[in-house]
């Protein structure tokens, strides 16, 4: 396997994959990472086209791993120095990279991921190679999907610990938009209105507020490659909460209540604590509808916790 980028995501997934007795090594932009990873004893290099071309020789799946602002570039090298690899990723929204694979001709070996885990942190300090254990592991099934990549990236998800959830490109899309980016929006916006209290407010500050605030740390340039190449999503399911929150507003005003919003939100919590997840295993890679299967089994809560064949 070839990790490109290894900051938090793509550096704990080259730890994890080394801990799962895969031969990986990877590539970073930046050299003080690069030299981080080395002295930690992985095998990380700043030339990509050099560590494309041992990609290629090697037949190693890659693993882009990079902010979306840098997929293009990262992409354009992959299409002339290893076009012929297997390739996945770990960007937070998956329509638009399937659009920029798509338009470099590296659609046929793609598949695209997504796992749900990070911290606040970045950089390969940050890096832990149990950061994927137990998380759950989004995998493209979308149409035109190959069987055998698709194989290589869930059994990678699989041998770093995370649950395998099969969904297409626009499903997940949308479904980040409400569990991820619209948390981080939430997340800035409370921090900025206890700050905006002073020093008595922060003062004051105590578990709900730490705990609603936690991704706020994140660095905001990487906020902003996280959330706004979803925007068309994201400012859907924005609208939805301006008017929740109007409504409570005026509830608020006119009968002193905000019964509704916070029942609401006590069903929506117990609902995320209950969620029925079940095994998928009845799908057999490969045959002509295996891909809707998959997809359908997603949307009804079906996961894969080992591989189907």
């Amino acid at each position: 396997m070839c990790v490109l980028g290894t900051g938090l995501i793509g550096g704990s997934l080259l730890r994890a994959a080394v801990a799962a007795g895969y031969p990986a090594f990877g590539y970073n932009r930046s050299r003080p990472g690069a030299e981080a990873a080395r002295a930690d004893g992985f095998d990380v290099d700043t030339d990509l086209p050099a560590v494309l071309g041992r990609a290629a020789e090697a037949d190693a799946l890659l693993v882009v791993a990079v902010p979306m602002p840098a997929v293009a570039h990262i992409l354009s090298s992959i299409a002339t120095f290893a076009p012929g690899c297997a390739l996945t990723d770990v960007v937070s929204v998956k329509a638009p990279v399937a659009d920029a694979v798509r338009e470099h001709g590296l659609a046929a070996r793609y598949v695209g991921g997504h796992p749900m885990a990070g911290t606040s942190e970045s950089g390969w300090q940050a890096t832990d190679a149990e950061l994927f254990r137990g998380a759950v592991w989004a995998v493209g099934v979308d149409e035109g999907t190959h069987a055998d990549p698709w194989r290589r990236v869930t059994r990678l998800a699989l041998d770093c610990g995370s649950v395998v959830v099969p969904v297409v490109a626009a499903e997940h899309d949308r479904a980040v938009a409400r569990i991820s980016h619209l948390p981080h929006v939430l997340a800035e916006a409370l921090a900025a209105s206890g700050a905006a209290g002073g020093p008595l407010a922060l003062g004051l500050a105590a578990g709900s507020f730490r705990d609603g605030t936690r991704v706020a740390a994140t660095a905001p340039d990487l906020v902003r490659a996280i959330c706004e190449p979803n925007a068309g999503a994201l400012l859907e399911v924005l609208d939805e909460t301006l008017d929740a929150l109007t409504a409570a507003r005026a509830s608020l005003t006119e009968r002193g209540s905000l019964a509704d919003l916070v029942q609401a939100g006590h069903d929506g919590r117990l609902e995320y604590e209950t969620v029925d997840r079940w095994e998928i295993t009845d799908v057999r890679i490969g045959d002509h509808d295996w891909l809707e299967r998959l997809r359908a089994a997603g949307q009804r809560g079906g996961v894969i916790t080992k591989p189907l064949d």
